[in-house]
């Protein structure tokens, strides 16, 4: 066994807010650490998947996040002050590293070209150390994602050193240092060739399919798969990228990577013979949502490449209203007007279920930042007899140049007025329940405005600035 350590954070890069300006509403930065200062790739991308973990011996909260480089553990038990335990290299120039947890140990996949290497970690040692337990090809070489439901491993995507594959593998690890393969997908639906993402509860199997599709399936008591039902075709439909399930089980929340641009898809799983669309929704026309994550029956965290963490409030079926969101790629996307064809760069993914309640949110290119969204969760929406709330109310960006996202969230009749230094209206619109609407700015003059929203005779005023 090789002992990995690195316990230090003054070779970390450690940002402040001050530093960098990245546009958010209701999600606060706590901190920024970036530790990897050797190695990205050609688009600058420096990480990809991550992961939490708390040390129950220590009561110590971690962040798992994959590099390009190997796999970093960050210490975010004081998020103000994030500090890098340890590193376990990995395959360089590396696009792809996902990761998760059981009991102490790290399961990390990566589906970079050959060669590569499985990996099991051993935390049981932090924060001063860790243990290579595996790094090898004996299961497999390659997996593009890896999920633990219980005492078992779903690895999709599988490619072996023979350069043969597999669609979705399942492990047992009631020995967690020597995953014992269960079944194969294909040994009984071959039709399904590749899963590129799955969300697992109690054994039965959300799996995204890429271009195939959804489909659900359960792996029985004997370990044989069955296919219990399946959603392709569906309105707008492209690359079925990754899902999670509403806790009690009714509605399922699933993004479309490619191409770009794709919405964000609400769905009825109550019954698996007919799935039923519910919603679809993104926060902007050009956002790519990526990977959601789900609190609960009222919260749905998306991220969205260049445009950041996205926070949903999902708690009303066919009615997903922003409720915060925090931009981690000031560089592009929505805010500055330009996407600059770089649609997937940014926040590759989150993690927002830590006993402290911070979020982990990685951006490829611009680090790890731990986030509070509490301001974001106390924020109610969408009911009659609330009182009208600036932090339900949404303009972004702000200055702006061409366009203004207005949001708000809501079950009332509203009146949206943009208003010059004058107090002259210059655009005013009514609208029916939620407010969701782009509006173009480019025939108003630069200068400072006030945008309204009124509700039941109640009015919030927010500033807004057009800059040409």
């Amino acid at each position: 066994m090789k002992k990995i350590l690195f316990c230090f954070s003054l070779i970390s890069t450690l940002f402040s807010s001050a530093q960098v300006t990245y546009p958010s509403q209701n999600i606060n930065l706590i901190s920024l650490i970036s530790p990897n200062t050797t190695d990205q790739g050609t688009d600058g991308r420096k990480y990809s998947g991550c992961w939490g973990w708390k040390q129950t011996s220590t009561g110590k909260e971690y962040a798992i996040v994959g590099g390009s480089n190997g796999t970093y553990f960050i210490d975010v038990t004081v998020p103000a002050t994030p500090s890098l335990c340890a590193f376990v290299p990995g395959k360089t120039g590396c696009t792809w590293r996902e990761i998760k947890t059981y009991q102490n140990y790290c399961y990390v996949v990566s589906d970079d070209p050959a060669p590569n290497n499985f990996q099991i970690i051993d935390m049981s040692t932090l924060p001063s150390t860790v243990t290579l337990v595996h790094n090898g090809k004996t299961y497999f070489e390659r997996g593009h994602t890896v999920f633990i439901d219980g005492n078992k491993m779903y690895v999709g995507g599988v490619t072996y050193s023979t350069t043969a594959s597999a669609a979705m593998n399942v492990y047992s690890l009631a020995t967690p240092t020597a995953p014992l393969l269960l079944r194969t997908l294909q040994q009984d639906i071959p039709a399904i060739t590749y899963v590129h993402d799955m969300y697992v509860r109690n054994d039965t199997v959300y799996a995204s399919c890429g271009y195939q599709g959804m489909y659900l399936l359960r792996l029985s008591a004997t370990n044989t798969f069955t296919q219990l039902g399946s959603y392709t075709g569906y309105s707008a439909s492209s690359y079925n990228h990754a899902s999670m399930l509403t806790q009690d089980a009714k509605y399922l929340l699933f993004c479309d990577e490619v191409p770009a641009a794709q919405p964000i898809h609400f769905v009825d799983v109550q019954n698996f013979s007919n799935v039923q669309p519910i919603q679809t929704f993104k926060p902007h026309t050009g956002t790519t949502p990526h990977n959601p994550y789900l609190i609960g029956n009222q919260w749905a965290l998306v991220s969205c490449y260049q445009e950041g963490l996205y926070i949903y409030n999902i708690s009303v079926p066919g009615n997903a209203t922003i409720a915060g969101f925090f931009d981690t790629f000031p560089q592009g996307g929505f805010n500055t007007g330009n996407y600059n064809g770089n649609d997937y760069r940014g926040n590759w993914g989150a993690y927002p279920y830590l006993p402290s309640g911070i979020i982990i949110a990685v951006d490829m290119q611009n680090g790890v930042f731990l986030l509070d969204a509490t301001q974001t969760f106390s924020t109610s929406v969408g009911i009659k007899d609330k009182t009208i709330s600036a932090n339900s109310f949404f303009v972004y960006p702000n200055p702006a140049a061409n366009q203004v996202s207005v949001n708000y969230a809501t079950v009332n009749e509203t009146k949206v007025q943009l208003k010059n230094t004058l107090g002259q209206v210059v655009y005013e619109k009514q609208f029916s329940g939620n407010v969701s609407e782009l509006l173009d700015v480019n025939t108003f003059a630069s200068g400072s405005y006030v945008i309204s929203i009124t509700e039941k005779g109640q009015t919030v005023n927010k500033k807004m600035i057009i800059n040409h």
